[in-house]
């Protein structure tokens, strides 16, 4: 097992990674307020995962109780974490509750921002169980819920008491999902760590064949980049937006297609090289590592072309991303491979050619 530490004073807390981790009580109850404890997951994570964890609190004298809900990006709204909110209130439940994730990334943030409105903020854990979770979501305290006019637009920075990252639990994700996954571990390479986009290009083989040793070391890295920027810039006012590369065409091609129809780390991969265009066209990006970024993508089986949206479809659901200062868009582009800026000098004309093409791996 490997333990990493993210540092933030009073609201720092410790990420666990390795296998076997849901048989081990000793990570969950240190960091429980009292023994009572509801578990929010989901309808396809529930049947795999829930039992095992439900038996293992109980047997060690702690109250457990599960809220389930329904599945997919398409859930993560106000109506949904209001079936959280009457679960809690249902069963009487006081500050000393301690809320568990246990699901993807959708669970994550409604049961992260759950923990931090009701009754004003009760502790909560992650127990990842994605691979885009496990390096991305549940590290770092940024939760909160969709709204139909843009992505994670309501929220709260809200750290949980641990993250336990169970790599057995990868065994049961879909190809699809885990590579969805594998777009924000090629994210961290990009945008600061040259040496770990290096590492992936050299072990992308192993780590599709879930090799348990280089999954390992592909989420300690990550979710190590990760802490490394957030303790940097916790509440996103400077580096840590630099962790959204590719997530301003993503999430505008998200809400497009509608929530759920292409998985959040599809659409991060084509935003990535929507970015890396962007950075070729303004001579800040080498034509050869452009290409490498397509194909270690390709290699994850992830999407490299965007589908077809207008560029004013574009720039109306771009406007309302989180990073719009002053009414310009912020993007995150590319120096180099493992050099990311974060900036509103590009050109527009070049803003606009990226948005009119519809296949960069020509």
């Amino acid at each position: 097992m490997q333990t990493l530490h993210i540092q933030l004073e009073d609201r720092s807390y410790p990420i666990y990674i390795g296998e076997g981790l849901l048989t081990q009580i000793k990570l969950i109850e240190p960091h429980l307020k009292q023994k009572h404890v509801a578990i929010v997951t989901n309808t396809t994570v529930a049947p795999l995962y829930l039992d095992p964890l439900l038996n293992l609190l109980k047997q060690n004298g702690i109250k457990a109780f599960p809220i389930i809900l329904p599945d997919g990006e398409s859930y993560k709204n106000q109506e949904t974490l209001n079936l959280i909110y009457d679960a809690l209130l249902k069963e009487k439940c006081e500050r000393t509750l301690t809320l568990i994730a246990l699901g993807g990334g959708v669970i994550g943030d409604m049961t992260g921002y759950a923990a931090a409105t009701y009754l004003r903020g009760v502790p909560f854990i992650q127990i990842p169980t994605t691979l885009l979770s496990q390096v991305d979501s549940s590290v770092g305290g940024k939760t909160g819920i969709n709204h139909p006019m843009g992505k994670n637009m309501i929220g709260a920075f809200y750290q949980p008491q641990c993250v336990i990252a169970d790599i057995n639990t990868l065994k049961t994700l879909p190809q699809r999902e885990f590579s969805a996954g594998m777009a924000e571990v090629i994210k961290y390479g990009l945008i600061r760590d040259e040496a770990f986009f290096d590492w992936l290009e050299k072990n992308i083989e192993g780590l599709m064949k879930l090799n348990p040793q280089l999954l390992i070391e592909a989420i300690q890295r990550s979710c190590q980049n990760k802490a490394d920027v957030v303790e940097m810039d916790e509440h996103e006012s400077g580096v840590r937006a630099t962790l959204n590369l590719g997530h301003t065409f993503g999430h505008a091609i998200e809400n497009a297609m509608g929530y759920g129809v292409w998985l959040h780390g599809e659409a991060v991969a084509t935003g990535m090289v929507m970015a890396a265009y962007l950075s070729k066209l303004m001579g800040w990006l080498k034509d050869a590592e452009f290409n490498r970024i397509i194909k270690i993508l390709k290699e994850a089986k992830l999407p490299t072309d965007p589908p077809k949206i207008t560029e004013d479809q574009y720039m109306q659901l771009m406007s309302m991303d989180k990073k719009v200062v002053n009414g310009k868009i912020r993007l995150v582009l590319q120096k180099g491979i493992g050099d990311s800026v974060i900036t509103c000098d590009y050109d527009a004309k070049h803003l606009k050619n990226t948005l009119q093409i519809s296949n960069f791996s020509a």
